[in-house]
């Protein structure tokens, strides 16, 4: 029979099994909600199957029956058996883990009121209890004591009503192997849905971390770009009577700076921008003289090691839109080396406010990500510094 189950919870876990029966906005009310569930919806089906066995029991109390009322009696308690087993499975797997077992017994207990009918045959019926047992997904220093406890139970009922011989052991011995297989089938089926479910948590997680990249870059390309866009309108919008040439090639790069900024965007959500830290130089450059900021721009980049310039890129990048956001500055320094990066600059602005930035967090993020470290602090140069090391 198929059985969807978890693996039973820890000692010192409240909780029942690893995934829940138990429909978290499962409308009517709880039991309605458990036994209806999608998950149990495979057990029934295997369940149902097994439930032919019944009907020989039912013959029996047909042939024991003294009326007609005691047969309809005795075969609406049957069916009430069967549909405890049926239901036993998912109920036991939304009980914590100490709990289950009541359920085991409950149906035990329930195979007694046919006592009247068909007397020690009862013991016939014992095997849906191993089962039931065996699916709940015990801890085997429980599970194996009851299989076998109930084996023996059923041995010695069968020895006392048909006589001892080699006859009564073939029920014992059906009881006591069915319920072992569909233990180990129980945890064997266990294990797999907890795979299941790690694994639809990873994709949560890959989807998660692809949103963060995307938002972390989009901050980073737009926010530098929109920053440097601002400044040159700013400083075309003041030479347009003075410098009206000058303004007009401001214009013009503001124009190009646009474009740029759209194509990474796009770039970006596709998933295949890249970085190049000669590039972000010569952006950096050219945005800060726009912004009236002197700048100390190493001429090489040599001194990176390849696989480390994509990543002295974005720090470039984040450290010069920082700069001119925040700092106030007349001057700014980068300093490239094979173990160190830094962005400084001379200016006034708060070091904890720009510390504190959302576009230096993502940064903090990437850098960590490589296994690179990143500080922030006060400068030499008085103002606000950016410092990576490889």
């Amino acid at each position: 029979m198929h059985v969807d189950v978890s693996e039973a919870p820890r000692h010192d876990r409240p909780v029942g099994p690893d995934w829940p029966i138990r429909s978290a906005s499962g409308g009517g009310g709880p039991v309605r909600s458990i036994i209806f569930s999608r998950r149990a919806a495979s057990w029934y089906f295997g369940a149902s199957i097994a439930l032919i066995w019944l009907i020989s029991v039912g013959q029996e109390i047909v042939l024991q029956s003294g009326s007609a009322l005691a047969m309809a009696a005795g075969l609406a308690l049957l069916v009430v058996f069967a549909i405890a087993f049926l239901t036993g499975a998912p109920l036991a797997w939304s009980l914590p883990a100490e709990r289950r077992l009541l359920v085991c017994a409950g149906l035990l207990a329930l195979s007694f009121a046919l006592f009247p009918w068909i007397g020690w045959g009862v013991v016939g019926t014992w095997t849906y209890v191993g089962v039931l047992v065996g699916v709940s997904v015990l801890s085997w220093r429980i599970t194996w004591p009851v299989i076998l406890g109930l084996g023996a139970v059923a041995l010695l009922a069968a020895g006392l009503s048909d006589g001892w011989s080699e006859d009564i052991l073939w029920l014992p011995a059906i009881i006591v192997s069915i319920s072992l297989m569909m233990a180990a089938f129980g945890r064997t089926t266990a294990a797999m849905n907890r795979l299941r479910d790690t694994q639809a948590q990873l994709e949560v997680l890959a989807v998660e971390r692809e949103r963060n990249r995307v938002g972390r870059d989009l901050h980073d390309i737009l926010g530098h770009s929109l920053t440097v866009i601002t400044v040159k309108a700013e400083l075309a919008g003041r030479l347009m009577e003075a410098d009206p040439v000058r303004a007009r090639s401001e214009i013009a790069e503001v124009e190009a700076l646009a474009r740029g900024a759209l194509v990474d965007v796009r770039a970006t959500v596709a998933g295949f921008r890249g970085v190049n830290v000669s590039g972000e130089l010569a952006a950096a450059r050219s945005a800060l003289d726009a912004a009236g900021i002197d700048a100390e721009v190493p001429s090489s980049t040599e001194s990176v090691p390849a696989e480390r310039r994509e990543l002295a890129g974005w720090i470039v990048r984040e450290g010069v839109t920082n700069v001119i956001r925040h700092s106030g500055a007349a001057h700014c320094r980068i300093v490239l080396r094979a173990d160190e990066i830094e962005v400084a600059d001379d200016g006034c602005g708060p070091v904890a406010a720009s510390a504190s930035s959302s576009g230096l967090a993502g940064l903090r993020e990437r850098v960590e990500s490589a296994g690179a470290r990143m500080s922030v602090g006060r400068s030499d140069l008085g103002g606000f510094s950016l410092r990576v090391l490889l």
